[in-house]
């Protein structure tokens, strides 16, 4: 879920997020996920007698259960003056501009003639990105695009972030 706050931070360097996400997985590949193991389970099973009656059962579905949970612990914020997305931090004054993309728009940014330097946290469950273009002399990194699923209310936060910073 996201949240936005419409009052500006008193400061940059304020630790409130004005916008925070998790980029969970959508519910319906919670049941897909563990019904994928139970059915390696019993496949490994077989009717097979002793430890490969329970062992595939007590394995496979915790497993599926814990890379599921992994594959959803994704957190974009803007907060402390600086766009945090996982463990990496971009502080707002590098920031040149921040666009909304769509589905389309984020199929055309990351396709073929995508940059290889550009830092990318996509996730194929959430159709919405934020492009954010830098301005960073020091990086060779031309831009982040970060998946969300509500890429106009992020791009708007990141923006504001960073007025508020210069």
């Amino acid at each position: 879920m996201a949240r936005v706050s419409t009052s500006p931070s008193p400061s940059p360097t304020t630790a409130t997020p004005t916008y925070a996400e998790r980029l969970r997985l959508p519910w319906w590949l919670w049941p897909a996920g563990i019904a994928v193991a139970a059915l390696l389970s019993v496949e490994v099973w077989m009717g097979a007698a002793g430890v490969r009656a329970w062992l595939p059962f007590a394995v496979l579905v915790p497993l599926a259960l814990a890379t599921m949970a992994w594959l959803g612990r994704i957190r974009v914020a803007v907060a402390g003056g600086e766009l945090q997305v996982d463990d990496a931090r971009l502080p707002v004054r590098f920031v040149a501009d921040a666009v909304a993309l769509d589905a389309d728009g984020r199929r055309e940014v990351l396709g073929v003639a995508a940059d290889p330097l550009a830092f990318v946290v996509q996730r194929p469950w959430i159709s919405g990105a934020v492009q954010v273009v830098l301005d960073d002399p020091d990086d060779p990194t031309p831009f982040w695009v970060v998946s969300s699923r509500r890429p106009v209310e992020l791009a708007e936060a990141l923006l504001a972030a960073r007025d508020v910073a210069r």
